[in-house]
């Protein structure tokens, strides 16, 4: 504690606390236009009916799925291209800004297709109201037409921010979010295409951010060529944070299994865990920015050869993350049961999902040091450690006490608020242990 200390009264500590931030506020505001989408999506979606509030929700769950091949491949592309980009190769980091572009297009097209002609099946293969499946397989139509060049989109914006043009990338996110929301209100109020509305503004607008950003990078692919040791070296890094994203999406799915074996007031009680995981995920996207910007810097930092500065500067971003998210936090305690009245008028869901958010709240900061140190592990390509050490506590802990609790044991919805916090302490302890080490400075997985 006392060499924390001493490092923070560094001369250069300014020097480390510019650069985080530098990087880690455009991440921020990339975020924010991302949830301001959603928040308009949901809107939109209201307004035409609730079955259309139903459809989308789905709608989304289910496209999601489809774009988590995409963020693991952006997360070996950001932990090879950030390296590349300050190693002084131009040649091998053409190469690689190519490579890793051809694999988003090739994975965004056939899923893409797959959406298209799968569609019908799978929708009426799953377990939703029937009155439901026929708005929600245009709607996914739409939304699989766009997959490709939201592929593109989302990898393109990796190599900006790997690059050092971070701002050019929120350039592009706001004018996609611009477009998205105007498309949305237009499509409602000046059209009659109703819910595909929503599906086609997002689909159109992720095709102009694609295209914008494509001019963006165009120079550095045009004197590349395609590297097949390259794009496995992104898969090889980036696998684990796809295969995590499954494991975090079938545990969530978990517990709503787990609630509803609930004896009483189950249906508000999930209301209520829906409610408060809207509300937390708000507070999420800056935690998340600040991985994603940490996962940057500690790669170009990687490719410079100056590993200590890397280790030291994962600190400081983690630092100013803690910072941000604790105000946050604190005004969330405040204010808790005013924000829930918002989205919720039954007084079992308010009540329920205020003392979600009491208990919730004290872990957030804590869980966003470790998500945000986590950031640091994937641009060094450690990606298996923090697989290992996520699923670990989500699947060792917060699972099995869960079932524990209210199956076994017959306890109450608080019990399972406290495992999460238990489980998000086992994760964090588990990840600052493995980045604390250094040993992913010395086992890089990728040789520039």
């Amino acid at each position: 504690m006392n060499g924390f200390y001493a490092f923070l009264k560094q001369k250069d500590f300014h020097s480390y606390l510019s650069r985080s931030w530098s990087v880690s506020w455009p991440m921020t505001l990339i975020m924010l236009f991302e949830f301001l989408i959603g928040l308009t999506d949901i809107y939109i979606a209201g307004r035409i009916g609730k079955e259309v509030q139903a459809t989308y929700g789905f709608a989304v769950q289910l496209y999601m799925i489809f774009i988590i091949l995409a963020n693991a491949l952006t997360v070996g592309t950001v932990s090879v291209v950030s390296r590349l980009f300050t190693s002084e190769d131009p040649g091998e980091l053409e190469r690689a800004i190519f490579s890793s572009f051809i694999a988003s297009v090739i994975a965004g097209a056939l899923l893409s297709l797959g959406g298209l002609l799968l569609t019908p099946n799978l929708i009426y293969l799953l377990n939703i109201p029937e009155e439901l499946k026929p708005m929600a397989v245009p709607m996914m139509r739409i939304y699989a037409a766009g997959l490709l060049f939201h592929y593109v989109l989302i990898n393109s914006n990796g190599i900006l921010r790997s690059t050092r043009r971070i701002r050019v990338s929120l350039k592009t996110m706001a004018l996609v979010c611009g477009i998205n929301i105007g498309l949305n209100l237009f499509f409602l109020f000046q059209t009659t295409l109703g819910f595909k509305g929503i599906a086609l503004a997002t689909a159109s607008s992720v095709l102009i951010g694609s295209l914008v950003n494509l001019a963006r990078i165009k120079k550095e692919m045009e004197g590349g060529g395609l590297s097949l040791s390259l794009i496995k070296t992104m898969a090889h890094i980036g696998w684990p944070i796809g295969l995590l994203q499954v494991l975090w999406q079938l545990s969530a799915m978990a517990l709503f299994l787990i609630l509803s074996s609930l004896p009483k007031n189950k249906i508000e009680i999930l209301a209520a865990f829906s409610t408060g995981l809207r509300i937390e995920s708000a507070i999420f996207l800056p935690a998340f920015a600040f991985n994603l910007a940490n996962a940057v810097i500690i790669g170009n930092l990687i490719g410079e050869k100056k590993k200590e500065e890397a280790f030291k500067s994962g600190l400081v971003t983690a630092l100013i993350g803690l910072v941000m998210i604790t105000g946050t936090v604190i005004a969330v305690i405040l204010n808790a049961r005013w924000i829930v009245s918002l989205l919720s008028d039954n007084s079992i869901v308010i009540e329920e999902a205020t003392k979600y958010l009491y208990i919730s709240m004290l872990s957030e900061p804590i869980m966003a040091c470790g998500l945000i140190l986590a950031g640091g592990l994937n641009g060094a390509g450690d990606t298996r450690s923090v697989l290992l050490r996520v699923a670990l506590s989500v699947w060792l802990v917060r699972i099995p006490l869960c079932y524990l609790f209210v199956v076994w044991l017959g306890f109450g919805t608080v019990s399972v608020w406290w495992t999460m916090n238990l489980s998000q302490l086992v994760q964090v302890l588990l990840i600052s242990e493995r980045y604390l080490s250094r040993k992913w400075l010395r086992n890089s997985p990728v040789t520039v």
